[in-house]
């Protein structure tokens, strides 16, 4: 079994509420963020690939567009535009691309970071 991992980054502003960071964290304020995808699977004998990068650079390019320079506030299907959210928000997007096994989003600027495994159950 292999797992093969991709990632892209992208730059948006947020405003969360309810925070321990009170003020600073409600007003509007950007981050640099990175996603890593990671698909796993057993290459296939004639290509020998899990999954060809380029499809799933495609894929993903598409979602780095919805993300990046936006106001995540304004994004109605990731809700809070919190780490959470964001990796949901992606792993759904992405899904049909291949064999997800987790989905991260990184704030290495706050050394933060959240990975969503898909549903359970």
């Amino acid at each position: 079994m292999w797992e093969l991992t991709k990632a892209f980054r992208f730059e948006a502003a947020h405003a969360l509420s309810g925070t321990t960071f009170g003020a600073a964290s409600e007003e509007i304020h950007g981050h640099s963020f990175r996603a890593e995808v990671t698909v796993r699977g057993t290459p296939d004998p004639k290509t020998g690939m899990v999954i060809d990068l380029g499809l799933l650079e495609r894929a993903m390019a598409e979602v780095q567009k919805t993300l990046d320079h936006k106001f995540l506030n304004k994004i109605e299907a990731i809700g809070v535009p919190t780490l959470e959210n964001l990796s949901r928000f992606i792993w759904e997007r992405l899904q049909h691309a291949g064999k997800l096994t987790r989905v991260s989003v990184h704030r290495d600027s706050c050394n933060e970071s959240c990975t969503y495994f898909g549903p359970q159950g």
